[in-house]
């Protein structure tokens, strides 16, 4: 685990971490479960963006109760990098991962298993994760971070 300064960040050093990925198991498994179960992964997921959010604005509070924009920017950037590594671009990862597999099935006769799609997108989920949060560092680093003179350390 990554400590910074001696303290453990609960939602990028341990498995709560994983939380932000349950919206990609839900759409690993959209091809056999209702859509409702798939849209509970979201809430799921979204939930820890949030939590993730609050505990950043609030650590930049105890640092500096008095700054206000410090709180705002500490909490916008945290907002915008989860909701972007953890929601939006893996889910659809997933998602066009296991329509790619979907297309392949309806060519292929020896592949018709309502499984295949989503044992395929659950082996994705490992590969996909540390790119997507590479990239979505490095485009912060590029647009936002950069507009606003603000890197979190």
């Amino acid at each position: 685990m990554k400590e910074t300064q001696g303290k453990v960040d609960i939602y990028r050093d341990t498995p709560v971490r994983y939380l932000g990925y349950a919206n990609e198991v839900g759409e690993a498994f959209r091809s056999l479960i209702p859509n409702s179960v798939v849209w509970f992964s979201y809430i799921v997921s979204t939930g820890y963006v949030f939590a993730d959010t609050i505990d950043k604005g609030l650590q930049a509070y105890h640092k500096n109760p008095n700054a206000t924009k410090d709180v705002l920017i500490s909490m916008s950037d945290t907002l915008l990098w989860q909701s972007f590594a953890s929601v939006i671009i893996p889910g659809f990862t997933i998602n066009r991962i296991c329509t790619a597999v979907q297309y392949v099935q309806k060519s292929n006769v020896a592949l018709k298993s309502r499984w295949i799609p989503t044992i395929v997108g659950l082996a994705s989920i490992p590969f996909i994760i540390h790119p997507i949060d590479a990239a979505v560092e490095e485009a912060m680093n590029m647009t936002y971070r950069k507009w606003i003179g603000y890197y979190p350390k």
